[in-house]
């Protein structure tokens, strides 16, 4: 499980230490967890560290001061080091001092045949784009292809968001200390390499699940276990226009967990067809016993799915709502007062302007958690990085790492594996981070099935992915 904390609690956490250790002990414990992974990225990409060049990009604050020591650690082990000095009136005196000391050379400009550049102009005290003299620099950078290792966080990309407004570092990876910060889910970081300097942090509000959470997580039968007691899942999805939305809902709810799906709809036939194991019925009434209901995907916005969706919010039962469900909870968010069963709601951007009467604009965080704690719901708001918001505060951030869920039915299979999730008895936060994870994992697995490159892919693929991807955990 990673932990993401605020420039904040990162200071607050590392005041201690600075008090007990000797001065800049700290920024060198840091430095040489910078250095080595620069070493690391250095052999990856040009075989060893003597003979390459390294050049430092150096800012007035603490993160400059790293840059500058990584670069002398780096010149003592052979390679040669250069540092731009963005403020020379404001460089961090000791550690420029230690990188002349060491043959660093000071220079106006990255030299020529550079092999990796370090980005130590901004921490996570600053905000805002690159300045025009930064900008220049990585503009240079950029057009020459020098791979960047980037301090703490990638220069002119905000810490808090991952908003990255104008001008910014693009870096290969980024090396963070202490604890992970927001942006290295949210923003564009490249790798990032967390480096141990002995802060004690206790666990964050926000935090992303990795492969063990997952495993730990998912339902598994037991030796008592029956098709009941593993949770049965009812789906509400698909119309006589779009009956391949309950087909994918449902299929993924089937291949999600091993106890039972029951369809209720008018595409029944076509679900049928496609997951004989399912038990289909004409309507939410007449489906039989379930313990949690998916709700939405091509249901359609009228007296039909506007019924659907009453159907499942008035029971006491954990209900997923998607797609057409959630254009009529737009219209009627009153469905959703009071309701204390667990409830998850899975918007798109669009369908999160309507329902909140905004976009989630660049803090994507800050807005799922104000429309979960005002309706009371837990919110997945899908993107690149899918951001879970709780009510009271609780998110959870699952970076993908690619779009190719990007397409056409995915939210469908996404909002089925959610369904069987909450049957099966997860509370609705850990549900819907277990389910983006795996739902992005059979993503990636779809768009590599071709062969040895990733090639697009499609929502059946992705659905027909997850179990392969529940595997491979």
């Amino acid at each position: 499980m990673r932990h993401y904390y605020t420039a904040e609690q990162i200071r607050e956490a590392e005041a201690p230490l600075l008090a007990s250790l000797p001065d800049g002990a700290l920024m060198r414990r840091a430095a040489n967890g910078l250095a080595g992974a620069i070493v690391r990225e250095l052999v990856l990409r040009t075989g060893g560290v003597a003979g390459r060049r390294v050049c430092a990009v150096v800012g007035s604050g603490d993160n400059g001061g790293d840059a500058l020591w990584a670069a002398t650690f780096l010149r003592r082990r052979g390679a040669a080091a250069a540092a731009v000095l963005l403020n020379p009136d404001r460089t961090h005196g000791k550690a420029l001092a230690a990188f002349t000391a060491a043959g660093g050379r000071v220079v106006d400009t990255i030299p020529t045949a550079t092999d990796l550049v370090i980005d130590g102009v901004v921490g996570i005290s600053g905000a805002g784009s690159l300045r025009p003299n930064a900008a220049a620099v990585f503009g240079a950078v950029e057009d020459a292809g020098i791979p960047v290792v980037a301090v703490d966080i990638p220069s002119g990309v905000d810490v808090q968001t991952g908003a990255a407004d104008g001008p910014h570092v693009h870096a290969a990876l980024t090396v963070t200390f202490g604890g992970l910060k927001p942006v290295h889910a949210l923003g564009d970081c490249g790798r990032v390499e967390l480096v141990d300097i002995g802060l004690d942090l206790p666990p964050s509000d926000v935090l992303s699940f990795d492969a063990a959470d997952v495993i730990a997580r998912w339902p598994v039968p037991g030796a008592k276990d029956d098709k009941y007691t593993q949770g049965v899942t009812g789906v509400l999805a698909g119309s006589a226009t779009y009956p391949g939305a309950a087909v994918l809902c449902t299929g993924a709810a089937v291949a999600a967990t091993s106890g039972m799906v029951r369809y209720a709809g008018t595409a029944g036939q076509q679900v049928l067809s496609q997951w004989p194991e399912v038990i289909a019925a004409p309507s939410a009434a007449a489906s039989g016993r379930v313990q949690a209901w998916a709700v939405g995907p091509g249901l359609g916005t009228d007296d039909t799915g506007a019924a659907a969706l009453w159907f499942a919010l008035e029971s006491r039962l954990p209900v997923v709502v998607d797609a057409d469900a959630l254009t009529i909870l737009a219209a009627h968010p009153d469905l959703v007062d009071g309701r204390e069963a667990p409830t998850v709601l899975t918007p798109h951007a669009g369908e999160f302007a309507r329902l909140a009467g905004s976009p989630p604009g660049d803090d994507r965080v800050g807005a799922a958690r104000k429309l979960a704690d005002r309706l009371g719901v837990t919110v997945l708001l899908k993107g690149n990085v899918t951001v879970i918001a709780e009510p009271g505060g609780q998110v959870y951030l699952n970076p993908a790492g690619q779009s190719w869920a990007a397409t056409a039915g995915s939210g469908d299979v996404l909002t089925g594996v959610i369904g069987a999730l909450l049957a099966a008895g997860l509370p609705p936060g850990e549900a819907a981070a277990a389910a983006a994870y795996v739902h992005a994992r059979a993503a990636n697995l779809a768009a590599a099935d071709p062969g040895p490159r990733r090639a697009p892919t499609s929502a059946s693929r992705i659905l027909a992915h997850l179990r392969n991807a529940l595997a491979s955990l």
